[in-house]
C-alpha cells in the first residue's frame, strides 16, 4: 500500500487527466517524495514540504503538461529552470520514451535531480548546468527540442527569449502560468513574433482543492529565431522584447 498522498495522486490523475498511473510509477513517486524531503532538510529545494501538497502542487501540476504532449514517440523535451525537477521528473516517470533534459543554473538542485534519477532508475533524463541564455546560443541546444517547458520561470516576454531559441521548428514551448497568464502573453506578443513563434492557445487547468486556476500557454515555433537571440544572461529580464 502506498501512503495517502500517493493514493490521492493516483485518483486525481485519473479524475483530472484521465491518466492511470501504474503501480511501478506510483512507487517511483513515493520514492521521489522521500528523497525530496530528505534532501530538503539539508538544502532549500522547495517550500512545499507536506506530502499531500507535494503530490498535488508538484506532481499533479507537472503532469498537466500531458494535456498537450503526444502519448507516444521518442520526442525530446527540455525543462528550463527545472529547480528541483518539476515538471521534468514527473514527466520522465510517466513517459519513459520521452527524452527529458533538465536545465538549471543552480548546481545543488541538479545534484538532487541526478540522485533522484539514479534511485528511480530513470534512464531517459539528462541534466545541464547552464543559464538558459547561454544554452540558447549553444548549437548543442539551439533549435533542438520538440518541447520546451518552464514552470514559475520569468515573465512571458523574457521567458520567450529563453525558450524559443532552443525549440525546433514545428515544436512548442509550454509555459506553466498562474492567473496573469493572459496578460503576460499579450505583453509577449512582440517577443513571440520576433523569435519565430506564434501563440497556439492557452488552456485552463484546475487542480482539486485549489481556488486559483493554472494555465498552459502554448507557443509554436513556426520560423527561425534570429541569431542575435537570446542576448547575454540577464538581458531578457532587464530589457524585455515588448
Amino acid at each position: 500500500m502506498f501512503n495517502k498522498s500517493i493514493d490521492a495522486l493516483a485518483r486525481q490523475a485519473q479524475a483530472v487527466l484521465s491518466l492511470e498511473l501504474s503501480q511501478a510509477q506510483l512507487a517511483q513517486f513515493e520514492q521521489l517524495t522521500g528523497l525530496l524531503l530528505d534532501w530538503n532538510a539539508r538544502m532549500n529545494l522547495t517550500g512545499i514540504t507536506e506530502p499531500a501538497e507535494i503530490a498535488l502542487k508538484h506532481y499533479l501540476d507537472s503532469l498537466t503538461v500531458l494535456k498537450v504532449l503526444p502519448k507516444a514517440g521518442r520526442r525530446r523535451l527540455l525543462d528550463v529552470g527545472t529547480g528541483a525537477g518539476f515538471p521534468g521528473l514527473p514527466l520522465a516517470i510517466v513517459r519513459p520514451l520521452l527524452r527529458v533534459t533538465l536545465l538549471d543554473a543552480t548546481a545543488k538542485k541538479l545534484r538532487f535531480i541526478e540522485e533522484a534519477g539514479r534511485v528511480l532508475g530513470l534512464d531517459n533524463i539528462r541534466i545541464v548546468h547552464a543559464r538558459a541564455e547561454d544554452a540558447g546560443r549553444d548549437d548543442a541546444h539551439r533549435g533542438t527540442y520538440d518541447f520546451v517547458t518552464a514552470r514559475a520561470v520569468n515573465r512571458m516576454p523574457a521567458l520567450m527569449e529563453c525558450t524559443l531559441p532552443m525549440t525546433k521548428r514545428g515544436g512548442m514551448v509550454i509555459a506553466m502560468k498562474g492567473t496573469a497568464a493572459h496578460e503576460e502573453t499579450q505583453a509577449a506578443s512582440k517577443a513571440i513574433s520576433t523569435l519565430g513563434g506564434e501563440l497556439a492557445g492557452i488552456d485552463e487547468v484546475r487542480l482539486p482543492g485549489l481556488e486559483k486556476a493554472r494555465f498552459l500557454v502554448m507557443v509554436r515555433k513556426v520560423g527561425k529565431t534570429p541569431r542575435r537571440y537570446p542576448r547575454q544572461a540577464g538581458a531578457p529580464n532587464r530589457d524585455p522584447l515588448v
